[in-house]
C-alpha cells in the first residue's frame, strides 16, 4: 500500500525521529488557542513601536501548509480549522543542535506541529508567530497534492474527502454552514413549541413516499426491513397519539438512481403541525428563510449559477395554471388525457396511456414547468392521483390541499394538509397497489396499522419534508448535491469490486 517511493521517504523521517528521541505521533498537545484567536487578539502587536511583544507567549498548532529554508532561518504558515498563520523559525532560539538535525531534515508540508512563540509583525506586514519551541505531533507519511493546483479530479475528491478538506478551506465553508442549518432548523423548530423525535430507520413496510426502497434483513426475526423511505407515518401516529407539534431531522433511503440532486440517502426535516393547513405551512416556511437568513447573515438576493435567487420574492400558483402561465402548454389541453397523450408524442416525449390525467399532468410540470421555477415559488393543488397522503380540497374534491416548493428549478420542500380519513387513505393505498401490480415499483404499499391508527382519529393536521441537502446547495451555490455531503454514494473502484468478487 505504501510503496510509493516519497511515501518511503517519509516514512524513514519517521523512523529517524524515533531514533533521535522524538516520537513522531504524540498523543499530547499543549495547545492554549486557535490560529484565529491569536489574529484577532494580537492584531494591535502592529501599533507598537517594535512591532512585537515577547511577553507575549502562545501555543497553537497546526498543518504545515507551506514551508521555504532560507539556511538559518525558516518561514512555515500552518494551518489550523480557524485559519492560517506564519510562522519564523530561527536556529538560534531552538535547542542546540534541533534545528539542522531534526527541523530541517524530517519536518515537512503535511505534517501536524505545535510551535510556541510571541506575536510579532514582519517586515511586509504580516502578523505572525516568532517560535521559540516547535515539536512534531503527526507525521504525515503521504505528501499533499501540489500547492498551486490542489486536487483536479472531482471524483478523487469525493472519494477522499479527507484530502479534499486539507486542500481546500472553501469546501469546509460549505460544511460549517451546512451544519449551521441543521443547527438553525433545530433551533427554530423548538422555539415555535415543536418537539424532536426519534422514529424507525428500518420499516416493516417500505412506506412515507412513492420510492423504491433498500432492502435489508433481520437475521433474529427471519425476515426483511426496509430502511426508510420517510418517517412520515410515524410522525402522524404520533399526531394521533396525542403529540401536537413534532419535528424530526435526520437520513432517509431511497434506492434510485445518482444525479447533480439525488443521493441513495439524504436528509430532511419533517414536520407535523396539528390544528393546522398547508396555508399555514406556507407561512411558517417564509419565517424559517426568514430566519436562516438572518442568523446566517445572507443577502436575501443570491447567485445560483447564471440565475440570482431572490428571497423576498415567494409567489404561489397553483399546478394546473403553472402548466400554461409558466410552461407554455396550452390551456386547452391541460384537463384533457387524449390531448396531453398526443402533446407528449408531439414533444418527443414518452407518453404512457396507463397514465391518470393525474400523472400525465404531473408529467408535463416536470418536463416544461419545474426547471423555470427560479425564485422561489410555491405549485399547489396537486392532483389525487399523484398525492396518496394528501387531504382532498373541500372545493375541487380531484385536488388535494398541497404544495411544493421550487427554488432554482429543484424541489425543496413538500407539504400538505394530511388526510385523516381512515376510509379514503385505505382507498388510496388500494389503488397504489393496483399499480405496483401494474409495474409501478415506486407505488406506496398497503400500510394497514396506519390505516387503523387513523381510526382512532387524527386531528386535522398539515405536514411537510424540506429536504436539507438541496437547501445547503441554493444557499452555498453548489450544483452537485456531492458537493454538499461529506461523504456522498460513489460508484466503487475495481478494487471494491475484486474485493466482492473474491468474497463471493
Amino acid at each position: 500500500m505504501f510503496e510509493n517511493k516519497y511515501i518511503q521517504q517519509r516514512i524513514e523521517k519517521a523512523n529517524k525521529l524515533r531514533e533521535s528521541g522524538v516520537n513522531p505521533y504524540c498523543n499530547r498537545s499543549s495547545r492554549n488557542t486557535t490560529i484565529a484567536k491569536f489574529l484577532n487578539v494580537n492584531a494591535d502587536v502592529a501599533n507598537l513601536e517594535e512591532k512585537r511583544d515577547e511577553k507575549r507567549n502562545y501555543i497553537v498548532a497546526g498543518r504545515i501548509k507551506f514551508f521555504r529554508l532560507m539556511g538559518k532561518a525558516s518561514f512555515l504558515k500552518i494551518e489550523d480549522e480557524s485559519g492560517l498563520l506564519q510562522i519564523y523559525v530561527a536556529r538560534d532560539n531552538l535547542p542546540e543542535g534541533f534545528y539542522n538535525d531534526i527541523f530541517k531534515k524530517n519536518f515537512e508540508v503535511g505534517d501536524i506541529v505545535e510551535v510556541e512563540g510571541y506575536p510579532f509583525v514582519t517586515n511586509k506586514g504580516e502578523l505572525s508567530l516568532h517560535v521559540h519551541s516547535i515539536k512534531i505531533l503527526t507525521k504525515a507519511i503521504s505528501p499533499l497534492p501540489e500547492k498551486y493546483h490542489g486536487i483536479q479530479d472531482k471524483e478523487l475528491r469525493y472519494r477522499q474527502r479527507y484530502l479534499d478538506l486539507i486542500m481546500n478551506s472553501g469546501v469546509r465553508k460549505t460544511f460549517h454552514i451546512r451544519s449551521r442549518v441543521i443547527s438553525l432548523t433545530r433551533r427554530f423548530f423548538e422555539d415555535k413549541g415543536f418537539l424532536e423525535v426519534e422514529t424507525p430507520m428500518m420499516h416493516p413496510i417500505a412506506g412515507g413516499a412513492n420510492a423504491k426502497p433498500f432492502v435489508t434483513h433481520h437475521n433474529a426475526l427471519g425476515i426483511d426491513r426496509f430502511l426508510r423511505i420517510a418517517p412520515e407515518l410515524y410522525l402522524k401516529r404520533l399526531i394521533v397519539g396525542g403529540f401536537e407539534a413534532v419535528f424530526e431531522i435526520n437520513r432517509n433511503f431511497r434506492n434510485e438512481g445518482m444525479d447533480a440532486t439525488h443521493n441513495p440517502e439524504f436528509t430532511s426535516i419533517e414536520f407535523y403541525w396539528a390544528y393546522k393547513t398547508y396555508k399555514d405551512l406556507i407561512k411558517i416556511t417564509k419565517e424559517y428563510f426568514d430566519y436562516l437568513f438572518e442568523h446566517l447573515n445572507l443577502p436575501t438576493v443570491l447567485p445560483y449559477g447564471e440565475h440570482r435567487i431572490n428571497f423576498e420574492e415567494f409567489t404561489e400558483i397553483p399546478l394546473i395554471e403553472s402548466l400554461s402561465k409558466i410552461g407554455g402548454v396550452p390551456e386547452a389541453i391541460t384537463e384533457d388525457k387524449t390531448k396531453i397523450l398526443e402533446f407528449l408524442k408531439q414533444n418527443n416525449l414518452e407518453a404512457n396511456e396507463n397514465m391518470t390525467l393525474g400523472q400525465l399532468q404531473g408529467e408535463l410540470f416536470d418536463e416544461f414547468v419545474e426547471a423555470k421555477l427560479i425564485n422561489p415559488t410555491f405549485i399547489t393543488e396537486y392532483p389525487v392521483d399523484i398525492s396518496p397522503l394528501a387531504r382532498r380540497s373541500d372545493e375541487k374534491p380531484h385536488l388535494t390541499d398541497r404544495f411544493e416548493l421550487f427554488i432554482a428549478g429543484k424541489e425543496i420542500a413538500n407539504a400538505f394538509s394530511e388526510l385523516n380519513d381512515p376510509l379514503d387513505q385505505l382507498e388510496r393505498f388500494e389503488a397504489q397497489i393496483a399499480a405496483k401490480d401494474a409495474g409501478d415499483d415506486e407505488a406506496h404499499e398497503m400500510d394497514e396499522d396506519f390505516v387503523n391508527a387513523l381510526s382512532y382519529g387524527m386531528a386535522p393536521t398539515a405536514g411537510q419534508g424540506i429536504g436539507i441537502d438541496r437547501l445547503v446547495m441554493m444557499l452555498t451555490n453548489e450544483h452537485s448535491i456531492r458537493d454538499v455531503l461529506l461523504f456522498p454514494a460513489m460508484k466503487p473502484v475495481q478494487s471494491e469490486i475484486d474485493l466482492h468478487s473474491d468474497e463471493e
